[in-house]
C-alpha cells in the first residue's frame, strides 16, 4: 500500500449561468486537491491506496470519504475534525490551466498534528507528500515530521505543487521544499513550480542540486511540451507530450505522479533499493506510462483520473 498525505477538499468551477444573468454563477464542485486526487489515481491503476488527512464531519466531508469508500481507497489514516471543508474556486483559462483560490483557514484538513501521526506497519511501500499541506499549519509540521521519521525506511516522493493562494509567502515554500527535498527519494515538479520557487535559476542547476541528497530520480513537466526525467545514475532526457483534445488541465499533474508510483510498483520496484537498481530503459518507459496517463485527465474536465485498461 502507497500511503498519500494532505489535504482533500471540493473544487468548484464557474459555468456560465444559462440566462446570461450577472447576479446568477452556476458551479459544478468535483471531490479534489493534489494529495486526494493521487491516492483516487493509485486505485485507478490497481494499486492499494490510504490517504492520511483530516476529514471534515461536515456534508461535503462525509462526501469526501462515500467517495474515498466508493473507490477502495483505505480509511485507516483519516481523522475526522469538526471543522469545515476546505473549498477551491477554479477559473480554468482559455489554455486548460486552472487558477485557484481557495477558502481554508481554519479548515479540517489543515488540522493534524503530530499526536495524530499513526505507527506505519510494513505494509505500507511508501510515502507520498505535496501541495499546500506542506506549508500550511498545524499540518505542514506534522507531514515534515512524518517525513523524517520515514526516509530511509520506506520509499518517499514529494510534489511541491506550489499554490500561493493559500500561503503566499515563497519564502516559507522554499525553505520546506529544500528540508523535503533532502529527504525525498523521489520529486516530481513542474516548470511552473521552479519558476516560482526559483526565477532566477535554471530548472537544470536547481534538479542537479536535488539530486546531491536521497533523491534518485526528479521528474520535470512542462505541459504541451512534454516531461523530462533526471537521474542521478543515467543523465537527463525529455519526451515529448501526447497530442489531446484539451479539456483541462486540473489533475493532470497528480495522474502523472500517481503513474510514476504505479508503474514501480508493478515493476515490484517500488524501494528505495528499486529505484537504484532502474536501468536507464526502465526510467524511459516509467516516463513515457506518467504521459499517457496525463493525457488522459486532460482530455476531460476537472481530475478525473484514468483506469488502468485505459492504459493498456
Amino acid at each position: 500500500m502507497y500511503l498519500v498525505c494532505g489535504e482533500a477538499l471540493f473544487d468548484f468551477f464557474s459555468e456560465e449561468d444559462a440566462s446570461g444573468q450577472a447576479a446568477k454563477l452556476n458551479y459544478k464542485a468535483i471531490a479534489g486537491g493534489s494529495p486526494f486526487n493521487v491516492a483516487v489515481g493509485l486505485r485507478r491503476l490497481g494499486i492499494e491506496s490510504g490517504l492520511f488527512a483530516g476529514l471534515s464531519t461536515d456534508y461535503l466531508g462525509r462526501r469526501l470519504q462515500q467517495v474515498l469508500n466508493d473507490e477502495g481507497i483505505s480509511e485507516r489514516f483519516l481523522v475526522a475534525f469538526d471543522a469545515p471543508t476546505t473549498l477551491a474556486m477554479v477559473a480554468v483559462g482559455a489554455n486548460g490551466s486552472p487558477q485557484y483560490s481557495f477558502r481554508g483557514e481554519g479548515c479540517a484538513d489543515r488540522q493534524l498534528q503530530l499526536t495524530h501521526l499513526p505507527p506505519l506497519g510494513d505494509e505500507i511501500r511508501g510515502l507520498h507528500v505535496g501541495s499546500f499541506s506542506l506549508v500550511v499549519q498545524p499540518i505542514g509540521d506534522t507531514l515534515l515530521n512524518l517525513v523524517k521519521r520515514e526516509s530511509g525506511k520506506r520509499l518517499i516522493s514529494l510534489d511541491p505543487n506550489v499554490r500561493l493562494n493559500p500561503q503566499p509567502d515563497i519564502h516559507l515554500w522554499r525553505a520546506r521544499v529544500a528540508e523535503l527535498v533532502q529527504h525525498a527519494d523521489l520529486i516530481k515538479v513542474s516548470d511552473e513550480d521552479l519558476h516560482l520557487l526559483y526565477p532566477d535559476q535554471t530548472p537544470e542547476s536547481v534538479l542537479q542540486g536535488w539530486l546531491q541528497h536521497r533523491c534518485q530520480l526528479v521528474f520535470l513537466t512542462r505541459g504541451g511540451d512534454g516531461a523530462s526525467v533526471f537521474s542521478r545514475q543515467h543523465g537527463s532526457w525529455s519526451q515529448p507530450a501526447v497530442k489531446v483534445v484539451m479539456a483541462d488541465t486540473v489533475g493532470a499533474g497528480d495522474t502523472f505522479q500517481a503513474a510514476l508510483i504505479a508503474w514501480l510498483t508493478e515493476q515490484q520496484l517500488d524501494s528505495v533499493d528499486g529505484l537504484q537498481r532502474l536501468s536507464r530503459e526502465q526510467i524511459d518507459a516509467m516516463l513515457g506510462f506518467a504521459i499517457r496517463a496525463a493525457a488522459l485527465t486532460c482530455g476531460k474536465t476537472g481530475p478525473d483520473l484514468p483506469y488502468r485498461q485505459q492504459l493498456a
